[in-house]
């Protein structure tokens, strides 16, 4: 695969994911029967109460954990891209990432510590080499 092909497959992959949640939110939301806006309550013949219940707040705070660090990843993986640098590392620091990112998601959705905190410390260190990397390669 080439460079561009990894970071496309890695971005439908993380954006896949990043669907998902939000899907569990809206299956949560409607679950508990508990709806913030009012007009969503009445859509969905629903309770309209004061605060989400626990479920979507969980997937809502999975899906903030997701936008602190995807977006950084992809910004960082287009520079890679762009600077041409080596496919084999560049496959590896996708892969990790995304499986980090992935298992992280399944770990907070069902409140599964500490490998919560391995899998999110594990994706933060390859975006950290990944970043030094670039450092090295493209700035010095």
């Amino acid at each position: 695969m080439t460079l561009l092909q990894i970071y496309a497959l890695t971005a439908i992959v993380l954006t896949l994911k990043m669907s998902a949640v939000s899907v569990v939110q809206g299956r949560a939301r409607v679950a508990a029967g508990i709806f913030v806006n009012p007009e969503d309550a009445k859509t969905f013949q629903a309770s309209q109460g004061p605060s989400d219940a626990p479920e979507v707040q969980r997937a809502s705070r999975a899906w903030l954990n997701d936008l602190e660090n995807i977006p950084i990843f992809l910004i960082l993986c287009g520079i890679y891209v762009a600077a041409g640098l080596s496919t084999t590392a560049f496959a590896i620091y996708c892969l990790v990432f995304t499986v980090t990112r992935i298992a992280h998601t399944i770990f907070y959705l069902n409140s599964i510590q500490p490998m919560r905190t391995v899998a999110y410390t594990v994706g933060a260190a390859v975006a950290l080499a990944l970043m030094i990397h670039l450092f090295i390669a493209v700035v010095l």
